[in-house]
């Protein structure tokens, strides 16, 4: 690989770490930074989830203060997305991609709105309680499989997720989706390393940056206002299902 495609990607993981972290649209920016430095789409893929896993470390660093007191609560759901993680990253290796792409869009559309009417779902959720873990448990489960599987969008609707589901406050629910997006991507990563042929040129420098980057996320999202913060990760989620609409 050309040094200047090295440092495309340096450059590109920077800013999606910082943006995945303070938000969930990492691979907005990763991915099509692999497609434009030449990778075919599956080893782009690849190579992409198994470069996210820079991002776990920064991040939980980074966002110490609102991780506090949430060891249980993390230990018990990160299993549940290192096993949907798994699962999705089988999936990749064992099926043509067409079959699940084709719906992408339209999830990480969904999970955009979702977002946008989180205060009031909460609400919602709140005067119809009794099923909130079990839905979350179908929710991230699910979300955990595509992470495995393709991973566009899977920041935003785990954080759609966390928010309607489990916390309210856009900071505390942005550092615990990056727990657990991080879960689902290191068991992917894992089974990549060892049944897939990884781009290690690529990945490598691509992580180096996401490691810088994701220290920066977290800090970011504790300066946005959380309206602004929440508006601005749907809008972006939305760019992303009808850019992927539209390359689909």
């Amino acid at each position: 690989m050309s040094a200047g495609a090295t440092v495309v990607l340096v450059a590109a993981g920077g800013l999606a770490g910082a943006l995945g972290t303070a938000g969930g649209i990492t691979s907005l920016v990763s991915y099509p930074a692999l497609l434009a430095v030449g990778l075919p789409a599956r080893a782009a893929s690849v190579a992409n989830i198994v470069a996210l896993v820079a991002c776990w470390p920064g991040s939980a660093l980074a966002s110490r203060p609102e991780l506090a007191g949430r060891g249980a609560w993390l230990r018990r759901w990160c299993s549940v997305s290192a096993l949907g993680g798994g699962v999705g990253a089988l999936a990749l290796l064992l099926t043509p991609p067409s079959a699940f792409e084709s719906v992408v869009p339209y999830l990480v559309a969904a999970a955009s709105l979702l977002l946008v009417a989180q205060p009031r779902l909460s609400s919602l959720i709140e005067r119809q309680a009794g099923y909130e873990a079990a839905i979350f448990l179908v929710g991230l489960f699910s979300i955990s499989v595509y992470n495995g599987y393709f991973g566009a969008g899977a920041g935003i609707m785990t954080l759609a997720a966390v928010l309607v589901l489990v916390e309210p406050d856009v900071v505390t629910a942005n550092a615990l989706k990056n727990v657990l997006v991080g879960a689902a991507t290191v068991a992917s990563a894992a089974i990549f390393v060892v049944f897939a042929d990884v781009e290690w040129a690529s990945a490598v420098p691509l992580a180096a940056g996401m490691l810088l980057g994701s220290t920066l996320g977290p800090r970011l999202a504790r300066r946005v206002p959380a309206r602004i913060l929440r508006s601005v990760v749907a809008l972006i989620g939305l760019g992303l299902a009808v850019s992927l609409w539209v390359q689909g």
